[in-house]
């Protein structure tokens, strides 16, 4: 990954510096930002010790086959949506060591908004070593593309740093 903006690879230290000291295993489940969460976490040197796996699942087909989605899910409520975060973060977590796993889905734009999903609108997800799974829904707005996968690691890896400091 070429150069990570200076607050992300500080976040990302963080994190990798927080689970290396508690021993924990991390997981990134990842659709609009194309595997930027797990390429934060990766560069940063010593990560090999916590980060276990990434997935990138673009495509409907790939949450179900990957992470385990439910077809009637995504039917029901969409990729971008809340019980679709969820289930993305609780299959990551289930199909590798990980006590933590992050999920973020939605739609970076230019196009493939509509009213109710606008482009910029992100849902993340974080299961937790405990079983919780908590959900993030942020709207961006029409910032530009890269600008909102940017803005979504931000957020992702926020998740992850408050979950391994807890």
């Amino acid at each position: 990954m070429p150069m990570l903006p200076q607050d992300i690879e500080a976040i990302a230290e963080g994190v990798i510096g927080h689970a290396i000291k508690a021993g924990l295993m991390i997981a990134t489940a990842e659709s609009c930002t194309g595997g930027l969460v797990a390429g934060a976490l990766t560069a940063i040197a010593g990560s090999s010790a916590v980060v276990d796996r990434g997935f990138v699942t673009y495509s409907n087909e790939a949450k179900t086959e990957m992470l385990g989605v439910p077809q009637d899910v995504l039917a029901r409520f969409g990729a971008v949506s809340e019980p679709t975060a969820r289930a993305m973060a609780e299959g990551a977590k289930a199909r590798s060591r990980a006590q933590f796993a992050v999920s973020v889905t939605g739609i970076a734009g230019p196009g493939g908004g509509s009213g109710d999903k606008p482009v910029g609108l992100v849902h993340f997800a974080i299961a937790r070593a405990d079983g919780s799974v908590a959900h993030v829904e942020k709207r961006f707005g029409a910032i530009g593309r890269d600008q909102v996968r940017l803005e979504s690691v931000r957020v992702a890896l926020g998740l992850l740093h408050d979950a391994v400091t807890r």
